[in-house]
């Protein structure tokens, strides 16, 4: 067989000159166009549904969050598996899908079935769904650097102005921020005049949730002049959150500073 072979091509040398010009123009041509990926993406289609339940056990997370969530997504068309897992304050639930599903084709089934499933949990409770990649979409890291600044401004300058300029760039699906600290404001409450001045946490909580609004108005029309109402309230310092009316009595206020320390620190850190 291979003596043949070897005859005929003898005997037809331009055929096996063409044919060779034709595997290597095939050749060179796959190499140019053929896409090529660093790390093979060789996971399942999946979506992750993301739900946070501040300052909930683990316990009550799987009881209120993870059950009801992961028992809506079993009816989920092409959904081959559903995994719930529970921890302290947050859920996730992966929904897998069959090989060859469309992945924004499974985003939007689970979102359809999130929007009934979302009923059935607790008030306040709003599950999201996770990021448009895959576990080995992340594939660069950098690092937001500055001596003169704090890790909390450093956080800050990540978070409102290196992250949505990375966001932008093509392909990227998502831009997480790791480290530094998160700037919050901590009201630290005083039990004994709290309690002295007879004004529970809850008072307290909607009055700062109430004092941190801008009011809309009507207009004004003065000398052909249109003027628009607007009340400005959002809390600004921390002064302003110490000035914070709890309630008044005989024309006396009671402030926010009478009863609790405004502080300015980092957000908890876990993980």
């Amino acid at each position: 067989m291979i003596a043949r072979l070897i005859a005929w091509s003898a005997r037809n040398l331009v055929l096996v000159f063409v044919a060779t010009a034709f595997a290597v123009a095939a050749g060179v041509y796959a190499v140019r166009t053929l896409p090529l990926d660093a790390i093979p993406d060789l996971s399942d289609v999946q979506v992750i549904v993301y739900t946070e339940y501040p300052g909930q056990a683990p316990q009550v997370i799987e009881d209120q969050v993870t059950y009801p969530l992961t028992t809506s997504m079993l009816t989920v068309p092409k959904a081959r598996v559903v995994r719930g897992f529970s921890f302290f304050g947050v859920s996730f639930v992966y929904v897998i899908f069959d090989d060859g599903t469309d992945p924004y084709w499974a985003r939007s089934r689970v979102l359809e079935y999130l929007n009934a499933a979302a009923r059935r949990l607790p008030a306040g409770v709003t599950p999201t769904l996770g990021p448009d990649a895959t576990g080995v979409g992340w594939v660069y890291q950098y690092a937001v650097m500055a001596k003169n600044m704090s890790l909390a401004e450093l956080r800050s300058v990540q978070d409102w102005l290196v992250r949505y300029a990375a966001s932008r760039a093509e392909g990227v699906a998502e831009v997480a921020s790791v480290g530094g600290f998160v700037k919050q404001y901590a009201i630290v409450v005083d039990p004994v005049r709290l309690r002295a001045q007879g004004v529970s946490l809850s008072i307290l909580r909607e009055a700062v949730r109430n004092s941190n609004m801008d009011v809309g108005g009507r207009t004004v029309e003065l000398a052909e002049f249109e003027f628009v109402v607007r009340g400005r309230g959002y809390l600004k310092s921390i002064a302003d959150i110490e000035n914070i009316v709890l309630r008044t009595e005989r024309g006396a206020p009671l402030r926010l500073a009478d009863v609790a320390r405004v502080e300015l620190g980092p957000d908890e850190r876990r993980g």
